[in-house]
């Protein structure tokens, strides 16, 4: 059995999500590298105590060794609309640096791999909630990047003996500390409100307020972002000790189960804040189903993860501290 406290990569760990799996893995004791070109992260979301290297995704190649134990694959471009008007951004990166990942693991002998997926592979979902074993049919090109890598993914395993978990994500939100949302530009919900408190907006665009759930407004699964990383730390544990067997991929999607209406947010926000929170009703957004709920029951039973930060004051309470202290 390998050890449960390893040398780790974490591509990507300037981010948002990269910095706060970061945070837990130290505190956890792992020794972490962080691989990140800056280009969308943040040095000074680095932890401390973390090694930082800058440089893209494609130099883990002069990164591994037989040392490292695992990675955590984090770096990938994610913004939606972006992807729809430069495809080719994308696929180079998200695909290309994936492909030359694997290829530098197998050649160090790194046979571990915790990779951050997402929710948007299964585009307009069949059911809700959503399982893993649900059509995936991505609507935007960043969708179908992250899907071509659980698919290449899923083929090294076979081939080549990789272990890796993936986990798609829905709406994350909240802040872990020093540790949160730094996006420019932003497209997340409950950050853009947190502008309009904080008076850098003047007011939020609903899109859509006919769609049939309890208020008109879309329905999405929210979960806290120390949450997500806890199921990370999980996903590593289980793949270093043998929970999830050599040549196996994990697919597992991570929600808190729970959905919340974008009035919910906005009403969230108001009373935390005390700010008034204007808002303006805009057309429907193409492409945006009502409800995107998940369930996370294989996350539960395969890795043991349950979130505990689930409801939405908890997660707004943090975000709105972090986008006091630290936001740009």
């Amino acid at each position: 059995m390998t050890s449960s406290k390893s040398k780790v990569l974490v591509t990507g760990g300037a981010g948002y999500i990269g910095s706060v799996v970061a945070a837990h893995l130290i505190e956890a004791g792992h020794r972490v590298t962080v691989l990140d070109d800056l280009s969308t992260g943040h040095r000074q979301a680095v932890p401390e105590a973390a090694e930082f290297i800058e440089g893209r995704v494609q130099d883990a190649a002069d990164i591994l060794d037989p040392s490292y134990g695992a990675v955590l694959h984090f770096a990938a471009f994610s913004q939606v609309g972006e992807s729809v008007a430069h495809p080719e951004k994308y696929w180079r990166n998200n695909v290309g640096g994936s492909l030359d990942l694997l290829d530098a693991m197998r050649r160090a002998d790194v046979r571990a791999l915790v990779f951050s997926s997402t929710a948007a592979t299964y585009g307009e979902p069949v059911r809700t909630p959503i399982t893993e074993t649900d059509p995936t049919a991505p609507t935007s090109p960043y969708g179908a990047s992250k899907l071509a890598v659980d698919h290449m993914i899923g083929a090294e395993c076979a081939a080549h003996g990789l272990t890796a978990v993936s986990l798609r994500y829905f709406n994350v939100a909240g802040a872990h500390g020093r540790y949160g949302e730094r996006h420019d530009p932003e497209s997340h919900l409950i950050p853009l409100v947190l502008r309009v408190a904080s008076g850098r907006r003047e007011s939020i665009a609903v899109y859509g307020d006919d769609y049939p759930t309890s208020d008109g407004t879309c329905v999405r699964d929210y979960i806290h972002v120390a949450d997500l990383a806890e199921a990370h730390l999980l996903a590593l544990r289980a793949a270093l000790n043998g929970d999830v067997q050599r040549g196996e991929h994990l697919i597992c999607n991570l929600g808190n189960g729970n959905g919340f209406s974008v009035r919910d947010v906005i009403d969230t926000v108001r009373k935390t804040t005390g700010h008034p929170i204007p808002e303006v009703v805009a057309p429907r957004r193409a492409g945006d189903p009502a409800v995107l709920v998940a369930s996370a029951e294989r996350a539960r039973t395969r890795l043991g993860w349950k979130p505990s930060r689930t409801d939405l004051a908890s997660i707004v309470r943090d975000a709105w501290e972090f986008a006091k202290e630290h936001a740009p």
